[in-house]
């Protein structure tokens, strides 16, 4: 059994970072079963795009996302897929502390995905959590690159969590 392949991304800021996603990043939405966004979408145009050319989209907003995408999307998005149980939320707090009170407030969940820094992140808590941040494959900030996640879930185990970083090509 191969598994649902996931793409995971979060703070593309589409238009004001960018006036669309990279074209690679595009070219991963078609491959995968499951995308997962972690939210600061900004405006609704790519939710709809996303929506239209997912097989299946799994989102929440951020702090940047107006009323239209918080009409669409919750603060936190719930979801089993292969398995393991997921949640995606944008904000989670400093960095200090961060594993212990994301532990405590999500003690149902195998992996918590989330965004807002745009600072890949990958850790597993003392409970089990993994948390894991794509970065953005938009707005770098101080990483060398844009960045997205993407993953297997199968028979309730994450594997094949790989980070890949991109140029800076549109489409």
């Amino acid at each position: 059994m191969s598994g649902v392949r996931l793409l995971v991304m979060a703070d593309t800021h589409v238009p004001k970072r960018a006036r669309d996603l990279p074209v690679d990043l595009w070219a991963e939405v078609d491959r995968v079963d499951v995308v997962l966004h972690a939210g600061d979408w900004v405006d609704v145009s790519l939710l709809d795009a996303l929506e239209a050319r997912s097989r299946r989209l799994v989102g929440c907003y951020g702090n940047n996302d107006g009323p239209a995408l918080r009409a669409r999307l919750p603060e936190v998005a719930r979801v089993e897929i292969g398995g393991v149980r997921l949640a995606v939320v944008h904000e989670t707090g400093d960095a200090r502390g961060r594993e212990a009170r994301c532990a405590a407030a999500y003690p149902d969940v195998d992996v918590l995905v989330f965004g807002h820094s745009h600072i890949p992140w990958d850790s597993t808590t003392g409970t089990g959590l993994r948390l894991l941040n794509p970065g953005s494959p938009t707005d770098r900030r101080r990483q060398p690159y844009g960045t997205y996640l993407t993953a297997t879930a199968r028979d309730g185990e994450l594997l094949d969590v790989v980070l890949h970083p991109l140029e800076r090509v549109f489409r």
